[in-house]
């Protein structure tokens, strides 16, 4: 009795028309719920713009490292507004030619024969029109006789304006999460 019961319910129109009710009433619930869900007001091209901003401050942030590295500061403080301003633990500066006056006198003007350089990272850029903030990391590596250390790291805050259609620090904090360097050690007398 219990096949031929079975044998019937499997053929019952009923059993196809639940599960096909279901999935309508699902489709219907899923298509309201999007109606209602907020539509962004940026356009594609608006996006577009927004990531091509992005990858623009990426590219002024990448290249402020490697001008500090080689030692170019001229292209080094060309990447900072006109009234750009940097901040940091030699003290702060406003201006392109001031900056790389300061930075000349706190570097040095020579090529850098210690070959050290920065390591950048962890880049947030937010991007609003014509402004931007951005938040990253940063590493100062020194070559060792036995490797490279890492002698300090930190974070950088900054601003962005477009200036004349490019991308350039309004204002660079550089902070510090580890403090000045020590002084090299003196080696103790060996003892025989």
């Amino acid at each position: 009795m219990r096949y031929a019961t079975s044998r019937r319910l499997l053929r019952s129109p009923v059993l196809f028309a639940v599960p096909f009710v279901a999935f309508m009433a699902y489709g219907v619930a899923w298509n309201a719920l999007a109606a209602q869900a907020p539509k962004s007001k940026e356009s594609a091209e608006a996006r577009l713009q927004r990531f091509a901003d992005k990858d623009e401050i990426q590219t002024v942030l990448l290249e402020y490292g490697r001008a500090l590295d080689s030692r170019d500061f001229t292209a080094y403080s060309n990447l900072f507004a006109a009234d750009g301003e940097w901040v940091g633990g030699f003290g702060s500066v406003k201006g392109p030619a001031n900056i790389k006056a300061f930075m000349e006198k706190n570097m040095g003007t020579g090529a850098n024969t210690t070959h050290n350089y920065h390591l950048l990272s962890n880049f947030v850029i937010k991007v609003n029109g014509d402004t931007a903030t951005a938040w990253s990391r940063w590493a100062f590596v020194q070559p060792q006789d036995r490797g490279a250390v890492i002698a300090q790291a930190g974070s950088y805050d900054d601003t962005f304006i477009r200036e004349n259609g490019a991308w350039k620090f309004k204002k660079r904090t550089a902070s510090n999460d580890t403090g000045r360097p020590a002084p090299a050690a003196v080696a103790p007398a060996s003892r025989q």
